[in-house]
């Protein structure tokens, strides 16, 4: 039976952009915390907030009722689930891993075969919502497990999310991000182009929002993205970098549909662009920085 009320104890690995947020909001609904994170750094805050401090990934899955992970890549989350080291040789019978992390849908549905057989729980549960939605508790989560699982798990999943939905089973909450991932490529590109349109214009561009933010333009990236560059704020609220790798994994998977969609692919150049000269760690808004040289 899994047992995901306030006050179980909950591992929490990963305390990045946006892991630190949704930890802190795990710690304030009364659940027990053990994190761990690559830099101890970036747990200060979550340490001082009474969570208590591992120095392994192995430490941290031991005697807790669930494992949460958000991690940076495909290479990351195998190798801290079914490493030998890693959460599934360590954890205990019963326990519900849940990985937030944008990742490859082969490889949730891999990792919920072996915990099957280890007599525990899996759910792939990626998010989006960013910066502003893993502070405010808003993610949208999008959910891949067998529906028990995936009920069990919601209370918990409810602190950190405002929309938490079960997409299928495990997989297809991966597949899900993979859509969202894919929406957004698109559209970042047009968001910014009515920003450059609107400057060039002659417009204020953020009297232009007012109009535009609540038609049928509006989105997520121009209500919170655009005014980030309207003030030169191309700080990361999503690296760069990660959206080239979620953008390579849609990529890879549409081929294997026999899909082709050419604005993905073409956001996906953009992007790999700004890495290559060494912006890989600002946030997705700087795309706004290759469009407007190219009408410089």
């Amino acid at each position: 039976m899994i047992n995901l009320k306030s006050g179980s104890k909950i591992a929490f690995i990963g305390l990045g952009v946006m892991g630190r947020s949704m930890a802190l909001h795990l710690i304030e609904a009364g659940y027990q915390l053990k994190v761990y994170t690559r830099t101890k750094e970036k747990a200060a805050d979550v340490i001082a907030a009474g969570a208590q401090w591992c120095d392994t990934v192995a430490e941290c899955s031991k005697d807790v009722n669930a494992v949460i992970t958000i991690v940076g890549f495909p290479k990351d989350v195998r190798e801290v689930y079914l490493g030998e080291a890693g959460i599934i040789a360590n954890a205990a019978e019963g326990t519900c891993l849940i990985d937030m992390t944008t990742s490859e849908p082969a490889l949730a549905v891999e990792i919920n075969d072996v915990a099957v057989r280890k007599s525990m729980f899996s759910i792939d549960a990626p998010v989006s919502g960013g910066d502003v939605g893993a502070k405010n508790g808003t993610l949208s989560i999008m959910c891949g497990a067998e529906s028990h699982v995936f009920e069990a798990a919601r209370p918990l999943l409810n602190i950190m999310g405002a929309t938490v939905v079960l997409q299928g089973g495990p997989g297809c909450g991966q597949h899900t991000k993979m859509c969202n991932q894919i929406a957004i490529a698109s559209n970042m590109i047009g968001v910014m182009e009515a920003l450059l349109y609107a400057r060039n214009s002659g417009l204020d561009p953020m009297i232009v929002l007012d109009s535009i933010g609540s038609g049928a333009a509006g989105s997520w990236s121009l209500s919170n993205l655009y005014p980030r560059v309207v003030e030169g704020d191309f700080d990361p609220g999503f690296y760069i970098i990660h959206f080239i790798k979620d953008m390579k994994i849609a990529v890879k998977e549409a081929a294997a549909m026999g899909l082709k969609l050419p604005g993905l692919n073409m956001a996906l150049e953009f992007y790999k662009e700004l890495d290559r000269e060494g912006d890989g760690l600002l946030g997705t808004q700087a795309i706004y920085k290759i469009l407007d040289r190219m009408n410089s």
